[in-house]
């Protein structure tokens, strides 16, 4: 079917540049089921997409792609789109992706760029973020079930009796509650050091936000500041979650935005994605064939045993992470 999908594809730019003899060159996928290729077309280097539409919201990508273009966040240009048989053309942010070029030296550089087109986000007009898909409590559930789904059961053989199940749920419970209660903004929900290409003259262009739905404020931040595939400092993280809250709170006076309640909303919004991000990892292992994620769920593992233990009502979610989860994945590696 991937040669069929890739012969058509390159029929539709031969006919799109009226051209011939385009010459795609794969590229590494992401987690999903579209593929990219690169190809050049007079002296000019382009992105072409394979998304699938019964795999692939690709109007979601067009619409969200218009919204970020519209406040000045720095996205690739769609110059062809065939919705009907889930193939686009975009403009080449090249091949630097942030997480490879970053150090302890130039990440407050770089993550300083990253949370300007957060700010930017901030500003998405409230209409158009209000057609985008509500991160609601029954959404977040259903992240949160695909860890005890996958990571658990299908991958390391834990079932949990059922007053453990209920003492885990009075877990979610926090976590969905310090969610719900925050404002709601634009949020890519999947931003991070691997979806930010760095550019030749140093800027950065922001990828895969296809995703994007209406969802808490902190969200992004978290996202991007305790990554799923590398593990920054507190010192070094501290300034910059500090340098957003206060442009949160010029976006929404009426929060009575502390520190400490961003703090929490930082510590628990972070927690549920890495709860979840642990039991994407182990699906992508099992039913998409892509082991590659199971080496990342060590970290998502550290930082909910750490960022748990900080909070009383989560002490049951820390001894199963520390006394079982994580002993178990150490045996299976």
């Amino acid at each position: 079917m991937s040669n069929l999908r890739t012969t058509a594809l390159l029929h539709w730019l031969e006919r799109h540049f009226s051209a011939e003899n385009i010459n795609l060159k794969a590229l590494t996928g992401d987690a999903g089921f579209r593929r990219y290729f690169r190809f050049e077309y007079q002296n000019q280097s382009y992105i072409a997409v394979d998304a699938p539409v019964n795999f692939s919201n690709n109007q979601a990508f067009v619409d969200v792609q218009q919204i970020l273009q519209g406040v000045g966040v720095n996205v690739p240009n769609i110059l062809a789109v065939d919705l009907n048989q889930g193939f686009l053309c975009l403009s080449d942010f090249g091949h630097t992706v942030l997480s490879d070029r970053l150090s302890n030296e130039n990440m407050q550089l770089h993550y300083t760029q990253a949370i300007v087109e957060l700010s930017k986000m901030l500003k998405c007009q409230t209409a158009l973020v209000a057609g985008l898909p509500y991160y609601d409590e029954k959404f977040i559930e259903t992240e949160l079930a695909i860890f005890s789904d996958w990571l658990l059961e299908k991958h390391l053989g834990i079932y949990l009796t059922g007053d453990e199940k209920a003492a885990l749920n009075e877990c979610f419970e926090t976590l969905i509650s310090a969610i719900v209660e925050q404002p709601k903004v634009f949020m890519h929900r999947d931003y991070h050091s691997r979806n930010i290409m760095l550019l030749d003259d140093g800027e950065l262009g922001i990828i895969d936000f296809q995703d994007a739905v209406q969802g808490p404020v902190i969200y992004d931040l978290v996202s991007l500041l305790r990554d799923c595939y590398v593990r920054w400092p507190n010192e070094l993280i501290t300034p910059l979650m500090e340098a957003y809250r206060q442009q949160v709170e010029n976006a929404f006076p009426e929060e009575n935005l502390t520190k400490e309640k961003w703090q929490y909303w930082f510590d628990l919004t972070g927690l549920q994605r890495h709860i979840k991000a642990s039991g994407i990892f182990a699906r992508l292992h099992h039913r998409d064939n892509k082991s590659g994620y199971l080496a990342d769920i060590p970290l998502t593992l550290g930082y909910i045993q750490d960022v748990s233990a900080q909070y009383d009502k989560l002490s049951f979610l820390h001894e199963l992470i520390t006394k079982r989860v994580i002993p178990a994945v150490d045996k299976l590696s």
